[in-house]
């Protein structure tokens, strides 16, 4: 059973539809990659995944076994986000903080697993720092390591290596691909269309020429829609 399902999806904004009717499915364990134009909708059908934002119509359901609230998302940093003055490990375990209700404090679980996370994007060493201290990439490790402690199922990544150097840039991506082959399931907004057909098991594409399928497919169409 696919973990998300959108069904007859209608998207827009102030009245404006910049998606109809879009179908498609996500399994378990899927890298999919979603790429198109500025304002095809990209960050709209994100939101709407997350439940941030409601359809005009259609909807979108989980299964596999995945609540709505077991989906980890890294968002596009803003400048504010980026100076925020935290530790590197307040941030990570925030993360947990749908676990926790009402609860005011981690539990010792929660805890133990922003230090395995940490650990798993080696960031460890990074722990005590200032999150507005670290580099670009650095902040991105810690914010992957924080929508890990959301999930070990399935993470949203909106611009993963959005204003990354090439170095920082390559380092996510493989970061990505380990979680991905370790059996997350990756949904990743992108514009790099060498990497998307680099990395991901399948492509959606929006915009005029929509397409939905495997990456193989994709690149079948006369070396994709770019």
């Amino acid at each position: 059973m696919p973990q998300i399902t959108c069904q007859n999806l209608t998207l827009g904004y102030e009245g404006k539809t910049v998606i109809s009717d879009l179908s498609f499915a996500v399994g378990t364990g899927d890298y999919l990659c979603i790429v198109g134009e500025n304002g095809s909708g990209k960050s709209t059908l994100m939101k709407t995944i997350l439940g941030l934002k409601a359809p005009m119509s259609g909807q979108v359901l989980t299964g596999g076994g995945l609540s709505p609230t077991e989906i980890g998302y890294l968002p596009q940093q803003t400048v504010v986000q980026k100076d925020f003055p935290a530790s590197v490990r307040e941030v990570v375990r925030s993360g947990c903080l749908n676990r926790c209700g009402i609860r005011p404090f981690y539990s010792r679980a929660e805890k133990q697993m922003a230090e395995e996370n940490m650990k798993k994007l080696d960031i460890a060493n990074l722990a005590r720092r200032c999150y507005r201290e670290l580099s670009g990439g650095q902040q991105q490790r810690v914010l992957l390591a924080r929508a890990l402690c959301a999930t070990g199922k399935i993470l949203l990544l909106d611009e993963p290596v959005a204003g990354l150097d090439p170095k920082a840039t390559a380092d996510m991506y493989e970061l990505i691909e380990t979680l991905n082959n370790g059996g997350i399931t990756i949904i990743m907004i992108s514009h790099d269309i060498n990497a998307a057909t680099k990395y991901a098991s399948h492509i959606l594409h929006l915009g005029a020429a929509f397409f939905f399928g495997t990456k193989l497919d994709y690149l079948d169409r006369s070396g994709g829609c770019a």
